[in-house]
C-alpha cells in the first residue's frame, strides 16, 4: 500500500473480528505490519476546498451551513422535523429525522445511554468500540429519541471513555437485564415521559435476544497509555499496526490514530 488519500470514517462488517476499511483497502489485512504516514494537507469533505479543517471534517465556512451539523445532529432532544419545522431546506435531513431511532445501552468503557438511526445498526455501535449492546426503545422519529436520552442520561453516561474503552476498561460481568429494568423503571415513573415512550419498549427478552457482541481486531491486554495522534502537527509518524478499534487505529508504541478527529486531512500512507 502507498496511497495519498483524503480520510473519512473508516466502513466496517460485522464479523469475528469485525472488518475495517479506509478508502477501500482492508485494515485488518495491513495488522502487523509497519506503516508510514505523512500529512500532505487539508481538503473539506464537502465543497472539497484545501482549506484548513474546522470540526467534522470540513471547513469552518461549511460547519456553520450544513444540514448535518446542526444542533439536533448532537442533541436529537432539539429536533422539529416531526412539528413540521425545517430547519433546512434539504428535505433529505428531514427525512432522516423522522425516521425509526434505537435508543440503546452499550458497554464500552462504562455503560451508556446513546441514539442511533435504525438502519445505522449496527455500525454506530462498532464505530463506538461498544463490546455489548442492548437495545431498549425503537421510536419514529429523532426527538422522541432524544427525549428519552435525556431523561436516561441523568442516571448514568452518554459518552465513551476512549482511552479506557481501547484498553478493554469496559465494565466486566455486568448484567444488562438490570439496566434494561432500570431505564424502563426511568422512563414510567414520570408520567408525561409514560404516555410518550412506553408504546415504543421492545419487549425484554427481545431485546436480550437481539443484545450483540462484538470482537474487534486488538489485543487489549497490552494497551496501558495511550497516546492521542494529531497528524496536521505531527507531520510524519510511522509504527506497527497491532489493533483496530471503534475508529481507532493503535500502533505498537501505543499512539494511537482516531480517523474521526483526522478527517478531512490529506495523509499518504504507506506500509514500509
Amino acid at each position: 500500500m502507498n496511497k495519498t488519500i483524503v480520510i473519512k470514517k473508516m466502513s466496517s462488517e460485522p464479523g469475528t473480528p469485525v472488518r475495517y476499511y479506509l478508502d477501500g483497502f482492508n485494515m485488518n489485512f495491513f495488522l502487523n505490519r509497519r506503516v508510514s504516514v505523512k500529512f500532505v494537507g487539508f481538503q473539506c469533505l464537502n465543497c472539497k476546498g484545501y482549506k484548513p479543517i474546522f470540526r467534522q471534517g470540513v471547513c469552518k465556512s461549511c460547519f456553520f451551513e450544513l444540514p448535518q451539523t446542526a444542533d439536533w445532529v448532537i442533541r436529537p432532544e432539539l429536533s422539529k422535523a416531526h412539528l413540521n419545522i425545517e430547519d433546512s431546506n434539504d428535505r433529505i435531513w428531514r427525512k432522516i429525522q423522522l425516521q425509526p431511532h434505537i435508543v440503546y445501552l452499550a458497554n464500552s468503557s462504562n455503560v451508556k445511554v446513546g441514539v442511533t438511526r435504525n438502519q445505522q445498526v449496527p455500525t454506530s455501535w462498532i464505530d463506538q468500540g461498544a463490546d455489548e449492546v442492548i437495545q431498549i426503545l425503537k421510536v419514529p422519529n429523532r426527538y422522541l429519541a432524544g427525549v428519552a436520552q435525556v431523561a436516561i442520561q441523568e442516571h448514568m453516561s452518554d459518552k465513551t471513555n476512549w482511552r479506557k474503552m481501547l484498553q478493554g476498561n469496559s465494565s466486566k460481568n455486568i448484567n444488562m437485564h438490570n439496566y434494561y429494568d432500570l431505564c424502563k423503571n426511568i422512563i414510567e415513573s414520570n408520567s408525561k415521559l409514560n404516555e410518550l415512550l412506553t408504546p415504543y419498549f421492545i419487549d425484554k427478552y427481545e431485546a436480550l435476544a437481539k443484545s450483540l457482541i462484538f470482537d474487534y481486531p486488538i489485543n487489549q491486554s497490552r494497551i496501558k497509555k495511550v497516546k492521542s495522534l494529531n497528524m496536521s502537527k505531527k507531520k510524519n509518524f510511522n509504527g506497527m499496526l497491532t489493533g483496530i478499534k471503534g475508529q481507532y487505529l493503535v500502533f505498537n508504541n501505543l499512539d494511537v490514530l482516531n480517523i474521526r478527529t483526522n478527517e478531512g486531512i490529506i495523509l499518504n500512507i504507506k506500509t514500509i
